[in-house]
């Protein structure tokens, strides 16, 4: 969107592709490297948001169903082959901890109840783990492009201006009409970081909200899923 706005005037546009094309190879270098940067991070925004959002409607229309059945340990085991929604994941890990662990104990003559409901729990808690990374995935690059990004960009700008003083330097006199094409290329690279590190940013933390409130959404499901399964064992 900021590229958008920046790029809207046809002046400013062609502007930026002449500073682009007159700056030299290390500040083309770090102004190519932030636009595929901001590709990947405008990728990862757009397909962790429309991730969320379905797991979301996939974890209320599995509990909706669980919530109509009178017993989870009697369920077939149809509910728990669907490991792709995060509900079903924890629900299948628990039960099938449960039913594991009451075999055992049969085997050896020493199964209870309580036994059986500790594996359930610590079944629960691995798999709330594991789709907590689920949630959070690909979230490090993201917030490695909002850190990263305005540090290439103050990097191309140092370089640039360095190179525009060291060519100053050789010349006899310096002017405005000198100094101003190595100052430009030298911003360019700052404009460059700032549009990729500022939508990045407003992108990561959103998506971090979203992730943290399902998380906490996954864990009030394990807790009520764990109380059902001590009430239905009793």
């Amino acid at each position: 969107m900021c590229a958008a706005l920046l790029l809207s005037s046809p002046t400013i546009a062609m502007s930026v592709i002449q500073i682009f094309l007159t700056s030299d190879t290390v500040g083309q270098i770090i102004v190519v490297g932030l636009a595929i940067f901001s590709l990947i991070a405008w990728t990862i925004m757009l397909g962790k948001h429309f991730e969320l959002k379905r797991l979301r409607a996939l974890n209320g229309a599995f509990e909706s169903r669980l919530r109509d059945e009178r017993s989870l340990l009697d369920l077939p085991e149809s509910f728990r082959q669907r490991r792709a929604i995060p509900y079903a994941d924890l629900f299948a890990d628990a039960v099938e901890a449960y039913w594991r662990a009451a075999a055992i104990g049969k085997e050896k003559g020493r199964d209870s109840t309580r036994a059986r409901l500790e594996h359930a729990e610590n079944a629960l808690q691995r798999a709330l783990a594991r789709q907590t990374l689920r949630y959070e995935s690909s979230m490090i690059f993201l917030a490695t492009i909002v850190s990263g990004a305005p540090f290439l960009g103050l990097l191309g700008t140092v370089w640039g201006v360095m190179a525009a003083f060291s060519a100053i330097s050789v010349q006899q006199s310096a002017s405005i009409q000198s100094i101003a094409p190595g100052v430009a290329s030298a911003l360019l690279t700052t404009i460059a970081g700032l549009v990729v590190a500022i939508p990045s940013m407003f992108g990561y933390n959103f998506l971090l909200a979203n992730s943290r409130r399902l998380t906490t959404e996954l864990e009030n499901f394990a807790s009520s899923l764990a109380d059902r399964l001590e009430l239905e064992s009793d």
